[in-house]
C-alpha cells in the first residue's frame, strides 16, 4: 500500500507539472546580455482579449492541481497517524532505569517514563508488527548509542502525552554490526511521531531522527539540535501538523533513496517549522511539494531543494545565502518549479544568489510572492508569470524577462 500511494502522489505531481508546460503563451524576452540583471523599469503591453486566457488558464491549472492533490494525499497520512493519543486500554506501562536496555519484541502500546542514562528502547518485533511507543515524561541521555532504535516492525509510532521529553547522544554513534547508526531515534521501519507533549532531542555527532523508510509527524511539539541533518529519511518525510524547531550542522529536513528515483521526497501539508540549517533547510531528491503550512526558514545555505518543486499552498518565510528555492537534475532532467499558491517571501544574501534557480522550467501561476534579492528568477528552460501577485525588491512586476548570459539562465524581471 505504501509503494502504490507514494507512486501515485509522485505520478499526479508530474502530470500537473506536464500540465502547466503544455499551456499558457510565453511572455518572456529573451536578451543576449550577459551577467545578473537586477529589477528593471519597462513598459508592456498585453492585448486585452489575451489576458483573460491567460489568467483562466492559470486558475484552471491551480484548481485542477488542487483537486488532485487533495484527492491523493488524503491517503498518506492513516487515522492512527493522525490520532494524537494512544488506546492504553491494554497498555504496558514501564518504568525506565539506567544502564538498562528495554527490548520490545511484541505488538502492543507501550508506556514508557523516567529520566536515566545509557538506555535504548530496542524494537524487534515480527514484520507486520505495529508498536506505538508512548514518552510520558521521559529523560534519556546516551553517550554514543540512539534513545530509540528501531530494529524490526511494520511501523512505529511515538506519541507523547501532554509531558516533556528529552533525549541526548553526546558523543559519536557506535554501528550495530552492518548497521550504521547515527541517529537519537533511529528506524528502520515505517515511523510516525504525533501526540500532545514536547520532545527536546540534542544529537551532538548525528542525525536527530532517522528512518529508512517512512517518517511522518502529524502532532507535538520538537526541538531538534544536530551535528548532522535533524530529519532524515529514505523513502519520504511526510509533515501534517506539530510544531518542530530545528537548529542542525547539515540540512533540516533530508530525504533521499539512491536505489528508487520514486522515493526520497518530502511532502508538507500542515504544521509549523521554525528552521537554522547550516546548508539545505528542505531537500528532497525526487521532489518536494508544500500544500500547507508555516515554514520559517531563518538561515540556510539553499531553502528547499529538489528535482521538483511544487508550491501549493502555504506559507512560507526564507532567507537562503546561495540559492532561495532550487529545482536542480538529482533523479532526471524533469526539473521544474511550480508555485499555484501560497505566500512566499524569499530575502537572499548579497553575491551571486537566486530567490528562484531552476536548472528546468520554472512556472508561477498564483500566489504572493515577496522577493528581495539581486537576482529574483534564474531558469535554463522556460519562464513563466502565468498569474499571482508578484513583488521584486518593492515593484510589482507582470513578467518574467529572460537575461541568457553564460549559463544560460533567466535573470531579472520585468514589471
Amino acid at each position: 500500500m505504501k509503494n502504490k500511494k507514494m507512486r501515485s502522489l509522485s505520478v499526479i505531481t508530474l502530470a500537473a507539472l506536464l500540465s502547466v508546460a503544455a499551456v499558457g503563451c510565453s511572455n518572456a524576452q529573451v536578451d543576449s546580455r550577459a551577467g545578473a540583471v537586477t529589477t528593471q523599469t519597462a513598459t508592456s503591453t498585453v492585448s486585452s482579449s489575451a489576458a483573460p486566457t491567460a489568467t483562466s488558464t492559470a486558475a484552471s491549472i491551480a484548481a485542477s492541481t488542487a483537486k488532485a492533490s487533495d484527492q491523493d494525499t488524503a491517503e498518506l497520512f492513516s487515522d492512527r497517524d493522525l490520532k494524537q493519543s494512544a488506546d492504553l486500554a491494554t497498555a504496558t506501562q514501564m518504568k525506565l532505569v539506567s544502564n538498562q536496555d528495554v527490548t520490545l519484541n511484541k505488538e502492543g502500546v507501550y508506556v514508557l517514563s523516567g529520566e536515566v542514562d545509557n538506555v535504548t528502547i530496542v524494537v524487534d518485533a515480527a514484520d507486520d508488527a505495529k508498536v506505538q511507543i508512548v514518552l510520558d515524561g521521559v529523560s534519556i541521555t546516551n553517550e554514543d548509542s540512539p534513545a530509540i532504535y528501531v530494529k524490526e516492525a511494520d511501523k512505529v509510532f511515538v506519541t507523547s502525552t501532554e509531558s516533556k521529553n528529552r533525549m541526548v547522544v553526546s558523543g559519536s554513534y557506535k554501528a550495530d554490526g552492518d548497521t550504521n547508526l547515527d541517529a537519537v531515534i533511529f528506524s528502520r521501519a515505517d515511523m510516525t511521531l504525533n501526540g500532545t507533549g514536547t520532545l527536546d532531542i540534542v544529537s551532538k555527532a548525528g542525525n536527530g531522527i532517522s528512518s529508512k523508510d517512512d517518517l511522518k509527524i502529524t502532532g507535538g511539539m520538537y526541538t531538534i539540535q544536530s551535528s548532522a541533518d535533524a530529519i532524515e529519511a529514505n523513502d519520504a518525510i511526510l509533515i501534517n501538523d506539530g510544531t518542530i524547531t530545528i537548529d542542525s550542522g547539515k540540512d533540516a529536513l533530508h530525504s533521499e533513496n539512491d536505489e528508487d528515483t520514486s522515493r526520497g521526497y518530502i511532502y508538507i501539508e500542515g504544521g509549523t517549522l521554525t528552521i537554522n540549517a547550516a546548508d539545505d533547510a528542505i531537500r528532497g531528491n525526487s521532489f518536494v511539494q508544500i500544500d500547507g503550512g508555516i515554514i520559517n526558514i531563518e538561515s540556510s545555505e539553499e531553502g528547499i531543494e529538489a528535482n521538483a518543486i511544487k508550491i501549493n499552498d502555504g506559507q512560507i518565510t526564507l532567507y537562503a545565502n546561495n540559492d532561495g528555492i532550487n529545482a536542480t537534475p538529482k533523479i532526471n532532467s524533469d526539473v521544474v518549479i511550480e508555485v499555484n499558491g501560497g505566500t512566499i517571501d524569499v530575502s537572499m544574501a548579497s553575491g551571486d544568489t537566486d530567490a528562484f534557480d531552476s536548472n528546468g522550467d520554472l512556472y508561477i501561476n498564483g500566489g504572493t510572492i515577496n522577493v528581495k534579492a539581486v537576482s529574483a528568477f534564474d531558469a535554463d528552460g522556460t519562464a513563466q508569470l502565468n498569474g499571482g501577485n508578484v513583488t521584486v525588491n518593492g515593484e510589482k512586476i507582470t513578467q518574467i524577462t529572460q537575461s541568457r548570459g553564460g549559463g544560460g539562465g533567466v535573470r531579472g524581471m520585468r514589471r
